[in-house]
Formats: structure tokens, sequence, C-alpha cells
């Protein structure tokens, strides 16, 4: 079989890390032009250049996003990007405008030219059209299903990239122009203000248009077998919490899948966690057939966010067995919890004692930020994550 990629968003350097040490084979990020996440973060050039080193470090890759649709304006300083992307070493760009391609190609950079879902390729002869001057990989539109991708894969040959966890585009693959005419804000050049989200207040009843959540956790030995070759989750403006578990949990599918020890057991039990992260539902959308009712939100809709992510593992101490933590949501003396990580399978803990940097023991934590100290036996590490114990995974084998 061949190498499959788990490919994530990183919406700054913090989530970069979180997603390689989480299990990401790539990251994917955009720089402060030439984007369509002009609201995350994004990088600065010396940023691109640090991410692009710690990848490598690592063994793993970085593809910078560079998938505006181009006004004439947005022209100016792109060929010097591209030159400096090419020095710099980075893996791919992914493009959706021709112009990038064609200078890339005047260019002849090293990198290789991925074509983004922007371009909304659902059929073969499209693919090769882009195969034929120098793409090497596809990410497909998010419309594609079962058929489109195996056909594409068999005619091309070309690397398949797909979305598999994340929001959709209640458009077609982005192409969408609500924001401009509701905000004057170009949806089409990184300024999407997310208008198909809002509530109409109708005559009758309040109304959405809103698609649920992108999830294929139980499609990807499928996807797989038809050749995808890689598999990207959608979020660069996502938390550190959800980015790594995300990560972690399809990580953890993946290699099952590889290793064959993957049951429907242990498949529920991610869905349940993938579930519960997001505070939208999700659908396999577009896979197997064209979403009804299930795949969308049209009469209000269920947007409930948990407080299940309390906190980050700064440290521990073998000795003493004394964890420290950066709390992010409130917990109390008797919360059961539960600590996962890179190196850290599941682990449950009910929480006898909190102590605060004082030395002196509190009931509760509820300053966002603070720092407490927890004694916990199992090891852990720093980065780990610490989240409300919900589903006890020995009760899914």
């Amino acid at each position: 079989m061949p190498k499959i990629e788990l490919l994530s968003p990183a919406g700054d350097l913090e989530r970069l890390n979180v997603a390689l040490s989480y299990g990401a084979d790539a990251v994917y990020f955009g720089g402060q032009d030439y984007s369509l996440r002009a609201n995350a973060h994004n990088f600065n050039l010396e940023d691109i250049k640090k991410a692009t080193n710690i990848a490598h470090k690592l063994g793993k890759k970085v593809y910078v996003t560079v998938n505006i649709v181009f006004h004439n304006k947005d022209l100016t300083g792109l060929e010097e990007y591209l030159k400096y992307l090419d020095t710099i070493g980075i893996d791919a760009i992914i493009f959706s405008d021709i112009i990038v391609l064609s200078l890339a190609n005047k260019l002849q950079v090293k990198y290789e030219l991925h074509l983004s879902t922007q371009a909304s390729t659902l059929n073969y002869e499209q693919a090769l059209f882009y195969k034929n001057l120098g793409v090497k990989r596809i990410v497909l539109a998010r419309e594609a299903s079962r058929e489109d991708i195996k056909r594409i894969k068999q005619e091309t040959g070309l690397e398949l990239e797909c979305f598999i966890h994340g929001a959709m585009c209640t458009s077609f693959s982005g192409k969408c122009v609500l924001s401009n005419y509701v905000t004057n804000r170009d949806s089409n050049r990184g300024g999407c203000a997310q208008v198909c989200r809002f509530i109409f207040d109708t005559a009758s009843k309040d109304f959405t248009m809103m698609s649920k959540d992108l999830n294929m956790i139980n499609h990807i030995k499928d996807m797989m077998d038809i050749g995808v070759s890689s598999f990207k989750v959608e979020g660069r403006m996502r938390s550190i919490y959800y980015i790594a578990t995300v990560i972690y949990t399809y990580r953890k599918i993946i290699d099952k899948i590889c290793n064959n020890t993957l049951t429907p057991a242990y498949a529920n039990y991610c869905l349940d966690i993938l579930n519960r992260v997001a505070n939208r539902e999700s659908a396999p959308q577009f896979y197997e057939s064209i979403p009804g009712v299930e795949g969308e939100y049209f009469l209000g809709r269920n947007e409930i966010t948990n407080k299940d992510f309390l906190g980050v593992v700064l440290d521990y101490n073998s000795k003493t067995k004394i964890a420290k933590i950066e709390q992010r949501n409130y917990f109390k003396v008797g919360d059961t919890v539960e600590f996962f990580g890179p190196n850290t399978e599941e682990i449950a803990y009910t929480i006898k004692e909190i102590t605060n940097e004082n030395n002196e023991s509190i009931s509760v934590s509820s300053h966002p930020q603070e720092i407490v100290y927890l004694k916990i036996n199992s090891k852990l590490f720093k980065g780990d994550m610490m989240r409300l114990k919900v589903f006890d995974k020995n009760e899914y084998l």
C-alpha cells in the first residue's frame, strides 16, 4: 500500500507544532498574502521559513496556500513571493488561479504544484489538463463522490487529496459571493464573512442554509482502497485542542487500517470523540450521494459548545509524580478527567487535589490559563491534553 498522508491545517506556529506532534504527516497554511483565510493569524516570511525547518527536521512536509482568485492588484509581489518559497525549500504550493501555475512553471520552482479545491475538480479531463501543465496533486472538490474520485484516479494516476473532516461551504467548493454581497468582503480573496451561517428572519420561521460539518471516519478504508493518497482536515482557525483531537483520532484510524487491526467498536469510539470535539453535527456529505436534509441545517441548528478542553500539560516530574497544568476550562476536585497525547494513550484520572502556584490547596481551578499542579502516577508528557472524560474506550472494546 502506498504511503497515506494525514494533512493538517496550521493557523500559526503553535498549531503547527501541535499538528505535527499529534500525528500529521504534513501541514498546510497561508502566508499573509494570497491566502483564503485572511482572518487567521497566518505566517509572515520568517514564520514560513521557521515552519519549514521545524517540519523538515521531523521528516514532514509543508504546503503553502496561494489560492485566492487574483485580481490585477493582487499580482503585485507574487513573483517575488513564489521565488522566496522556493529558496526556503517548502514542499508544495496549493493554488487555484492559473496565473500562479503559469508563473511557477516560468520560474522553474522546485516545489510541487497542488491544485486547490477552489478549482472544483470533479472530472478526469480537467485533472489531465492540469497534469499536462505540471500539477502533481489535485485537491478534489468537496462535492466529489466516491465514483468521481475512483474514476479520476484510474484515468490520471495523479495524487489525490480529499477533505475528510471539518466545515463545508454552502456554495460549490468555496465559489461564493454571498459575503461580497452582504458585507462587501470578498470570500474568494480570503474575506469570507460566513454569511451562510447567519440566521435569517423570515415571515414564519428563522431560516439557515448552513451545511453540517464533514466527517469521513467511517469511509477512510474505502477511500484508501480507491486511491486517495492524502487525507485533509479543514480548520486553520480552530483551537489547538480541536487540532490535537482530530489529528490524533484520524492518525489512530489510519494506522489501525494499515495494520489491519481496526475494529467496528473502535471506529464507533472515534466517531463519538470526533462528534464531541466540534459544536456542529457532521455527515459524510457528497461521498455516497447528494446530501439532503441530513447534511444541512435549514430550520434552526444545534451548536452547543462544550467545555471538554480543560488544560495542557506543561511539565511532568517523574520523581514527585506532579503534573504542571495550564488551565483552559473550569474543573474541580472530584472531576474525572482524561489525558491524551502523542506518546500517551488515554489515561483516566479522578482529581483528588489541586495545588496552585503558591502551593495552596484549592478545590476549583476557574481562572483562565492559571497554572496548577496535580499529582498523578501515570507518566505524562509536555503537550499532552487534559479533557473531561465523557467516553470510556474500554466500553467499546
